[in-house]
């Protein structure tokens, strides 16, 4: 990934080339957490971009749940 500054607005085709990038990594199980600090932003940042790009969120805890019963 080009060299962003820590906190600079990323715009543009540089936004897009980094949604899909967050977006991958993110579909290959890497957590929000691990990408914003990977990338030196937000939580909330990175999880913008990820819903931005369609992505599909998991739940927290990293553990199904099941059904009682």
């Amino acid at each position: 990934m080009a060299d962003l500054k820590k906190g600079a607005r990323i715009t543009g085709t540089a936004r897009d080339k980094l949604a899909t990038e967050l977006k991958k990594r993110y579909d290959q199980g890497e957590s929000i957490r691990a990408l914003a600090e990977t990338h030196g932003r937000s939580y909330g940042f990175v999880h913008r971009i990820l819903t931005e790009s369609g992505a599909t969120l998991r739940g927290r805890g990293g553990a199904t749940r099941r059904k009682k019963g």
